[in-house]
């Protein structure tokens, strides 16, 4: 069967464009802001092949050849998006000399500092987020006072927020300063601000957050608002070993 006559779901296809995450691919097709073949399309389940033409924002869009895959030390002060209504600093503001289009995998807050990938590869973009995958990710987290040792077992085993329990996480003191502690947690779920919320459901508020790992990849020397590409043994860690074009 000819590949470009394959259908594929339209928000994985938006993703294998480059366009965006496929969470986010739903959104802008809830919106409104997607036609195919000049119709305007707001289903999810809606299929769609190479021989379609797919518009996102009035362009057209097209899969991508090249995957790129790139590691960023966020600072504070931009956000985790590829553009903002509101006009504020985006990650891809940082993100020199690369021609195509790419969109950040998962979030970090604003003021959340750490490691960030980008991608235009949607499969990449899924394995290193979905929840069943199990990629961990591991934060230093300054939270207000000293947290007991009952906070910090709860924090192990799980707290609720927005209504469900988080699953097991890894959790340590790292330092212990006047008036505040850091804490290492490792999770491996991917909820929207999700350190942040676990260590407000004990009691102990984040007042500073940084993400270091991501799976087994490190910043190593990078520093912040600096960026690379990923080696071919660093994405094959998130693909489990399926070939992409790095540079």
């Amino acid at each position: 069967m000819d590949d470009r006559c394959e259908k594929i779901r339209l928000q994985k296809y938006m993703a294998h464009c480059g366009v965006a995450s496929r969470r986010h691919s739903e959104e802008l097709i809830r919106s409104g802001k997607v036609k195919v073949n000049g119709k305007v399309i707001t289903e999810m389940g809606f299929l769609v092949s190479d021989q379609d033409i797919v518009e996102v924002e009035g362009k057209i869009i097209k899969k991508e050849d090249k995957k790129i895959y790139i590691m960023l030390n966020k600072p504070a002060g931009y956000i985790t998006s590829a553009v903002d209504p509101r006009g504020r600093k985006t990650v891809l503001d940082l993100i020199k000399g690369v021609s195509e289009r790419i969109y950040p995998v998962g979030r970090l807050d604003y003021d959340t500092t750490g490691l960030l990938l980008l991608t235009n590869d949607g499969d990449f973009a899924y394995r290193a987020t979905h929840p069943g995958k199990e990629i961990t990710k591991t934060y230093l987290a300054e939270v207000l006072g000293t947290p007991s040792n009952k906070a910090l077992d709860a924090l192990r085993n799980g707290v609720e927020i927005d209504g469900r329990l988080t699953s097991p996480a890894q959790v340590e003191i790292v330092e212990m300063k006047d008036n505040s502690t850091v804490l290492k947690i490792v999770i491996h779920e991917g909820r929207n601000r999700q350190v942040k919320k676990m260590c407000e459901a004990v009691g102990h508020r984040v007042i500073k957050l940084a993400r270091i790992k991501f799976g087994n990849l490190t910043l190593g020397n990078l520093r912040p608002g600096e960026w690379r590409y990923l080696s071919q043994a660093e994405v094959s860690q998130i693909l489990g070993g399926k070939n992409g074009h790095i540079k």
